[in-house]
């Protein structure tokens, strides 16, 4: 008896990373890691918040080279201790953009992040007019807006115009 494929109604965010031009930049981050296993998980409920390609080329320093001031000017480390350096602010960068609950609700508390430590706030830009998607009436951290969103299997893919900062 032949094996019956199995269809899903919806892709996963794995499905939908892998589509979208405009987060190219930010998965290819993501896959660097162990937990982007997760956005193929069925089981998973994710939110993640990824950057455009544009807003990624905008930062003044690249998800890989971590915060300002995370490694001084004239220290010595070993091709090692960067690469692992480099990874761990890869790590830090794309868990700041991922929320372990799918859906959420866009109100005015704390959403804790993969990352430890750093929560997503909410602050809402306009009122309900019963037109528009909740999503585009608020902004996220330092004013980053959500331009975009992608409803997957396993949790939702928002599209933003920024970049969440988690130092």
């Amino acid at each position: 008896m032949a094996e019956v494929p199995l269809i899903h109604a919806k892709p996963t965010l794995t499905d939908l990373l892998t589509i979208e031009p405009s987060a190219s930049i930010f998965y290819s981050y993501a896959r660097e890691l162990e937990l982007s296993a997760r956005f193929a998980d069925e089981r998973e409920r994710l939110t993640v918040f990824a950057p455009t390609n544009k807003a990624v080329m905008a930062l003044a320093r690249k998800p890989h080279q971590g915060p300002a001031g995370s490694l001084e000017d004239g220290i010595t480390i070993s091709e090692e201790e960067f690469d692992n350096m480099s990874r761990k602010n890869v790590e830090n960068w794309v868990s700041a953009h991922i929320l372990p609950e799918s859906p959420i609700s866009f109100d005015t508390r704390d959403h804790p992040t993969f990352l430890h430590r750093k929560s997503i706030t909410f602050t809402p830009t306009s009122k309900d007019d019963g037109n528009s998607a909740p999503w585009s009436r608020v902004t996220l951290d330092d004013g980053v807006r959500i331009i975009g969103m992608k409803e997957g299997s396993n949790g939702v893919l928002y599209m933003v115009d920024g970049s969440i900062s988690y130092d």
